[in-house]
């Protein structure tokens, strides 16, 4: 049975890593660290002490890497989606250089890449789209893609999906979860043990629900950060769901008609702001018992915290 959880308060609100130039993806370590996808530090870590510095040596965005999502492997390498020019998914020690994890799908290369979870021998990598420039964001694009990138080889696990965003493996492995931002649903597939999807099922949210990062807890709840109206979802086993908190932009009613008449632009999107969070885009749990919420957010320069009366899953990382 779940716990019942009460819709969190802006002012339980704190942050750090103040000074953070977008931090889209946040990790937590177990030694306390926060580690965020940033496209001035290329991958930033906040110290446990609120000191806030490079992750790596390299400079990634002198390279012209822009990393987007993030993961960190069993043994302390990170994988990154890169939105720069080169596209793709890569793989950077604390040392360097940069290598790529997958550039290549069908001898098609792989373009702008969104999000990388680690999986072991294995990683999953979305494509938002696989186009390079939109004018618009809408619930009609219809190409985005789940790759499986597993011993050297990539694969097209699941495709025809819209603004695919994260991805989460439930806590027992059985199932693999992948937000549609614009299509402002979830989608739950089944996981064979060769890593190919089947089965899939959704959850729609109203059109004003924008899903972008996830993460689960102990219960096997899957919390789920929203873009441009700031929300916080929790989603239980069943596919049902509550709202937990939400700091809409006081024009957020315009974004969302903008969205539905197919004319929601990035200018649009970007400008986004709450009066605390701004396109909020990703949830970890962390601190010594799991049970610290960071958030971060597209148009954010720190990360926000709450605390969670339940417990997160740990991530690959951490286990």
């Amino acid at each position: 049975m779940l716990t019942t959880i009460e819709p969190f308060a802006l002012h339980d609100l704190t942050e750090v890593g103040v000074g953070l130039d977008r931090p889209e993806c946040v990790l937590a370590a177990p030694d306390g660290a926060l580690y965020t996808g940033d496209w001035t530090l290329g991958i930033a870590q906040v110290a446990p002490d609120g000191t806030l510095g490079r992750a790596v040596e390299v400079d990634l965005v002198a390279e012209g890497f822009r990393p987007n999502g993030i993961a960190m492997t069993a043994d302390g390498d990170f994988l990154f989606a890169n939105m720069g020019r080169a596209g793709g998914a890569w793989r950077v020690g604390r040392h360097g250089p940069a290598r790529p994890l997958t550039s290549d799908v069908g001898g098609a290369p792989v373009p702008r890449t969104n999000f990388v979870l680690a999986d072991g021998d294995r990683a999953w990598v979305t494509v938002s789209s696989q186009g390079q420039r939109h004018e618009h964001f809408t619930a009609e694009e219809d190409s985005g893609q789940v790759l499986l990138v597993r011993e050297g080889r990539t694969t097209v696990a699941a495709e025809g999906l819209n603004w695919t965003n994260e991805v989460r493996l439930s806590p027992d492995g059985r199932h693999l979860f992948v937000n549609e931002t614009f299509a402002c649903r979830t989608t739950r597939y089944d996981v064979a043990e060769d890593g190919s999807l089947s089965g899939p099922e959704r959850v729609v949210y109203p059109a004003d629900t924008f899903p972008d990062g996830m993460a689960f807890d102990s219960e096997g709840a899957l919390w789920i950060a929203c873009v441009i109206t700031n929300r916080l979802l929790r989603l239980a086993p069943d596919l049902t769901w509550t709202m937990l908190l939400e700091d809409a932009d006081p024009d957020a009613a315009a974004l969302v008609a903008s969205h539905a008449e197919g004319r929601l632009t990035w200018p649009e999107i970007s400008a986004s702001r709450g009066s605390r969070l701004a396109n909020l885009s990703s949830i970890a749990f962390g601190g010594p018992d799991l049970t610290t919420i960071y958030l971060g957010g597209l148009g954010a320069d720190r990360i926000h915290v709450l605390s969670s009366p339940v417990a997160g899953a740990p991530m690959e990382h951490g286990r």
